[in-house]
């Protein structure tokens, strides 16, 4: 009967533990970030974004147990492990496969689902309450370093707002006065980009790196695939 190949026995235990090491630094980071208040202040994360931090928890142990298994079954050349190995891949690689498949199908509907979202953001644009100052100020920030005016429809989003004598934000300075940056409204020099278009096609070309990602990944993990079951039928004929 035929033996198991060497070279593809360790083949799969490297890759597997590059996967395990990749694991390892991903829930080493996320947990740090997580229970370490001076990271959170540094990288400027509030709880609104945990969510996030508990799902590369997540993914990170997920990549562990699956690297852990792959060295294993490897080593220890057992089918049981290189199957649940094996298994476990291949759900995650039609997860992102259709993923990547979604976002390239929304990736048109963007614009809508973010005029959607940002409609109550110009209501508080819009609103003299003190509750609303914070927000205000924080998208004042975003207008001045996209050099973009209001949400939607430009200046007009903030209101009564906009004839504020500390009203500050949409104006451009002179070293942006130029008719393709900045136009004049109302006897103000306000920029003439919206922070909505910003938005959105920030949105878009990120969506697009993250497709090239995914997709890039979905390659890496089809060669794991194959390693795995060359493997699990070697062991079989052995």
């Amino acid at each position: 009967m035929a033996g198991v190949s060497s070279c593809m026995k360790y083949s799969m235990f490297i890759f597997n533990f590059f996967f395990w090491v990749c694991g390892c630094i991903i829930l080493g980071v996320s947990i740090w970030i997580r229970v370490n208040e001076d990271a959170q202040e540094d990288l400027n994360i509030d709880s609104s974004l945990f969510a996030g931090v508990d799902l590369m928890i997540a993914v990170g142990s997920i990549i562990m147990v699956l690297g852990f298994l792959g060295c294993c079954g490897a080593v220890k050349e057992s089918q049981c492990m290189l199957l649940l190995f094996f298994i476990g891949l291949l759900l995650i690689l039609i997860l992102q496969i259709t993923a990547g498949i979604l976002g390239a199908v929304y990736r048109s509907k963007i614009d809508v689902f973010v005029n959607q979202t940002l409609v109550e953001t110009t209501k508080k644009l819009q609103s003299t309450e003190p509750q609303y100052q914070t927000l205000q100020m924080n998208f004042g920030k975003l207008e001045q370093e996209s050099h973009c005016c209001g949400v939607m429809a430009g200046p007009t989003d903030w209101g009564t707002n906009l004839y504020s004598k500390d009203f500050k934000a949409c104006e451009c300075p002179q070293s942006y006065n130029k008719p393709d940056v900045c136009i004049s409204y109302d006897r103000k020099n306000i920029y003439k980009k919206t922070c909505g278009t910003v938005i959105i096609n920030y949105l878009k070309d990120h969506m697009i790196i993250l497709m090239g990602i995914a997709f890039g990944l979905a390659v890496v993990e089809i060669v794991g695939l194959g390693f795995s079951m060359g493997l699990y039928c070697q062991i079989n004929r052995k």
